[in-house]
């Protein structure tokens, strides 16, 4: 399994740069990573992240067509902030929908470390659709989560995942910056729609 988790490794670190830049070849790059990823974490027993992968893959999907198609008549998206409504609901589903994952697999499952998974499960799938409608708030989501993924996968042994989860400290800072950049050269408007 290190082998598979190596090349997630590598492709993942390609995808997320490209995201960064604002580069649409993230999105097909990101679907081969997810399935790569799904292999790794079923063999690690975390489900929800193994579910997750799943999920990434349908928002990779959407993700390609927003960057492309979501933007005002259609065109291409630009990057906006979430309006406060927006937030707060990302937080409560995120909240409700780990703990409610967290308890599913506390009890019918063999899962390990239920409650963390599920809670970072929960919130990676906000800040991943935060992402597709380039939500610049989507980076500063990925900052504080990639932080407890790293302590999780190195007590989980996962030890070239950890590193990847530490490496994407530092590219969320850099897409917080490029993204955050690109909104100078457009006129930002916050996003007001609700959840899609």
């Amino acid at each position: 399994m290190l082998t598979t988790e190596l090349v997630a490794v590598v492709v993942t670190l390609a995808a997320v740069y490209l995201t960064t830049r604002q580069n649409i070849w993230c999105w097909p790059l990101g679907m081969v990573s997810v399935t790569l990823y799904a292999l790794v974490f079923h063999q690690a027993r975390l489900y929800a992240d193994m579910g997750l992968q799943g999920l990434y893959l349908a928002l990779a999907v959407y993700g390609w067509w927003a960057w492309l198609r979501g933007g005002e008549d259609h065109g291409e998206l630009e990057v906006s902030l979430a309006s406060n409504r927006v937030r707060m609901r990302l937080a409560a589903i995120g909240m409700l929908a780990g703990i409610a994952l967290g308890l599913a697999l506390d009890r019918f499952t063999a899962a390990s470390l239920p409650f963390m998974d599920s809670i970072l499960t929960s919130f990676s799938i906000i800040a991943q659709w935060m992402q597709t409608r380039k939500l610049l708030e989507a980076w500063l989501f990925w900052l504080a989560l990639d932080l407890v993924y790293v302590g999780m996968f190195l007590y989980k042994g996962l030890y070239p995942t950890a590193w990847l989860y530490a490496i994407f400290l530092g590219l969320a800072v850099r897409g917080f910056v490029e993204w955050r950049r690109s909104m100078g050269r457009t006129v930002a408007r916050p996003e007001t729609e609700a959840v899609r």
